[in-house]
């Protein structure tokens, strides 16, 4: 629920007194502004894709009834020694997979797994907890997670999580510049409000470069913290990613990046949270940078289009990118290479396989002589990831994979040749088959569903490789819960008509939560 102003300075005569109105999100208006039905409209389709939905679907129900056998409660199932696995990511937060699956579970109408789920999450999913959490990955997959869930199923339980954790989040702003840092420890809360200053309860990764903040980390709560402030009538969430109310800290984010000179153009990875200045002139697509671009086109459509600052910097950012990181290779695979400091890093992690998909949801509004070129750099690239997985004995693609020397789309150090359920590749698959229709997206699909059946399903679950290019492979005895919330649901989509989670009605957060367009206002 929404939290009052502050008192405001008082005498004995005259007690503090709230006088707003409380504030009330009208979920059934919300509902009926929705272009489609959530799970789209059954039209005549050909029985090969519906039998391909179902086999993703089933693939989904396996990974779920095992997890809930060995794991449940725990954060992710380890499918080969059939137990759990907590990690240090989440801050003694628990049911990762749970909460990463609910709205693939709803959507894919797995009812009596979606109540399951649900019931967990409102009788066991523990928020009283202590211990270093990333705030980054806590507000892609639970807040993301649960602020999903509310929107598809109006059940206020879902809600009222989402913000109750949303709050435990924002003692990380509390920076000089507003610009957060990684970790928080969600537990020492009590000397802490919405409105008051906090201390002592956040600090930056120790292994990022001088305690600086990460571009994807800070950059990638605009959208979530954007529907906290709608949900709870309280601004300083979307602050927040502006400080002093959630909206403020989001915006503020956006404030110091503004200010704040771009080498070329292109945003660094990491950040000093205390000076606001760059630490050091190392720019990538994937990892560390990923999510920030993806956040920026993101806001403005699920601003309706209206969030024109978004839109600005991520169009000055693409063009940066293309100018500077883009290349064509000597056998003609157009990939984006990392840069660190002027020198080019002719290698592209599988995490940057997004970027097609987002190129291609960009190109749709860029004006009519941009909007091809871009469409065919999203296709270039999304086929450079195919080849990377086309290119593997397993037909599944590395972590990162180089150009150079004679290599092209291969991973060529040991320590980049693994696969764990990553769903980058087959995200941009299903944006460029809603996008253009070629049949070529859904038959690369396939052929990632068929590879994950021989390689990666074992006897209790769904586990990464440890190297792509070996058959039979080794496992990691991870199943990891992004390997449910996005992997599957992408490749379900791919293979449902248009309407599911439509794109006219939905944004997918970057652990494929879908949080809706804003078509209106919806206080009651």
């Amino acid at each position: 629920p929404a939290q009052p102003e502050p008192a405001q300075p008082t005498t004995a005569a005259t007690p503090p007194r709230d006088t707003r109105a409380p504030f009330r999100f009208d979920y059934e208006r919300f509902r009926r502004s929705l272009r489609h039905p959530v799970r789209g409209r059954r039209h005549g389709e050909d029985p090969e894709t519906r039998s391909r939905r179902m086999k993703v679907r089933e693939m989904m129900k396996f990974a779920w009834d095992n997890y809930k056998q060995y794991a449940l409660g725990k954060n992710e199932l380890r499918p080969l020694s059939k137990n759990g696995h907590i990690g240090n990511m989440f801050g003694g937060l628990r049911g990762a997979t749970v909460v990463d699956a609910l709205d693939t579970l709803y959507i894919m109408e797995l009812e009596e797994e979606f109540q399951e789920a649900k019931k967990w999450v409102e009788k066991s999913f523990d928020l009283n907890v202590n211990g270093e959490a990333s705030l980054f990955e806590v507000n892609i997959r639970y807040i993301g997670g649960l602020l999903a869930a509310y929107y598809l199923t109006g059940e206020e339980m879902f809600k009222n999580k989402a913000l109750e954790l949303g709050e435990k989040l924002l003692p990380a702003f509390n920076t000089p510049t507003g610009i957060p840092r990684g970790v928080i420890n969600l537990g020492r809360q009590d000397t802490c409000s919405l409105f008051s200053s906090c201390s002592g309860m956040s600090w930056s990764w120790g292994w990022a470069s001088a305690g600086s903040s990460i571009l994807a980390e800070f950059g990638t709560l605009h959208l979530e913290f954007l529907h906290l402030s709608e949900l709870s009538g309280n601004p300083v969430f979307a602050e927040k990613a502006i400080p002093v109310s959630p909206l403020s800290q989001v915006m503020n984010i956006r404030k110091v990046l503004n200010r704040v000179e771009k080498p070329q153009g292109l945003y660094p990875n990491f950040l000093s949270p205390v000076t606001g200045n760059w630490v050091q002139h190392h720019v990538s697509i994937g990892g560390l940078g990923d999510s920030f671009y993806e956040y920026l086109i993101k806001s403005w459509l699920m601003s309706d289009k209206k969030d024109s600052e978004a839109k600005r910097m991520y169009d000055n950012a693409l063009e940066a990118i293309e100018k500077h990181l883009v290349r064509k290779s000597a056998g003609g695979l157009t990939y984006i290479a990392e840069w660190r400091g002027g020198v080019l890093d002719h290698k592209m992690g599988h995490l940057a396989c997004f970027s097609g998909g987002m190129i291609a949801l960009g190109a749709e509004h860029a004006g009519e002589e941009r909007k091809q070129h871009y469409m065919d750099l999203a296709a270039e690239i999304t086929n450079t990831c195919h080849e990377s997985y086309a290119r593997s004995d397993t037909k599944l693609g590395p972590e990162a994979f180089r150009f150079d020397a004679g290599t092209e789309a291969m991973a060529t150090r040991l320590s980049e040749r693994y696969y764990i359920l990553r769903p980058e590749v087959v995200e941009s698959f299903m944006y460029m088959w809603r996008l253009t229709h070629d049949p070529k997206y859904r038959q690369w699909g396939w052929e990632v569903v068929k590879a994950l059946e021989k390689h990666c399903r074992v006897e209790a679950g769904f586990s990464g490789i440890r190297d792509v290019y070996t058959t039979p492979p080794t496992h990691d005895n991870m199943q990891q819960s992004f390997f449910l919330a996005e992997t599957l649901k992408y490749l379900y989509l791919l293979f449902c008509e248009d309407d599911v989670l439509s794109l006219d009605d939905w944004v997918f957060n970057t652990e494929a939560h879908p949080l809706p367009v804003n078509h209106t206002n919806f206080k009651a």
